[in-house]
């Protein structure tokens, strides 16, 4: 099966799940995918119910019932991605922009013992000058990041992982379990901090459409993904 075969099936198989779970589905759903990572992007994602919450500014309401749904079905989507492609899913990150409507699902294969620091590293314009600017965005939130991973999986989509990102007082939030908090703190001054940047629009010569932000607490990982509309 070739790889378009397989975005068109997770793509219309991610869309029953998502419509049996929330009641309705996005409007269209994106797949992108290589060898380590499959990213899922959904536009136009948003219940009658929600709409009604985020007039009134209920994000977090919002926030809240779609991680207790994400809960009970990212296990499916890693079983499903088995099956269809092989790919053994180790750790999985989701997003959302709500005021966008537009959503992200990450799922990511580590295959056997190896990990992102053997993986090979892709060149494209201005991944040095990005790398720089995550990791000056990073130490002024929390700490550089020990490690920083970036793959232009298309034109129009480039992810980024970053591994040691916590500083010791964010660690202590989650020793407490205070994750949902440090969660919304950190993913707001992030995208705060990456949307509409001109540096990164300019120095990957793009439009920034969307950014995500997804966290794994337990590994100190994060990724973040940008969704591009490259300048001609």
């Amino acid at each position: 099966m070739n790889e378009n075969h397989f975005q068109n099936e997770i793509a219309s198989h991610i869309g029953k799940i998502l419509r049996d779970a929330f009641g309705k589905g996005p409007q269209s759903i994106y797949v992108s995918m290589d060898r380590l990572f499959v990213v899922v992007y959904l536009r136009n994602f948003l219940t009658p119910t929600e709409k009604i919450l985020l007039k009134q500014g209920q994000i977090r309401a919002i926030q809240h019932t779609r991680d207790v749904v994400m809960k009970s079905i990212v296990p499916e989507i890693k079983v499903y991605l088995l099956l269809l492609t092989g790919m053994n899913i180790k750790e999985f990150y989701y997003d959302w922009d709500l005021h966008n409507h537009s959503g992200i699902f990450v799922a990511c294969q580590f295959e056997g013992s190896s990990s992102l620091a053997s993986a090979s590293q892709e060149q494209y314009a201005g991944k040095e000058e990005l790398h720089h600017e995550i990791s000056c965005m990073s130490h002024r939130i929390q700490k550089r990041p020990d490690q920083i991973y970036s793959r232009m999986i298309n034109k129009r989509t480039l992810l980024i992982v970053r591994s040691g990102v916590l500083i010791d007082l964010s660690k202590e939030l989650i020793q407490l379990r205070d994750e949902d908090h440090l969660k919304q703190a950190l993913t707001y001054l992030e995208k705060k901090h990456l949307q509409d940047n001109k540096y990164v629009e300019q120095i990957l010569n793009t439009r920034i459409v969307d950014v995500f932000v997804g966290w794994n607490f337990q590994k100190d990982r994060s990724v973040i993904v940008f969704i591009l509309n490259p300048i001609a």
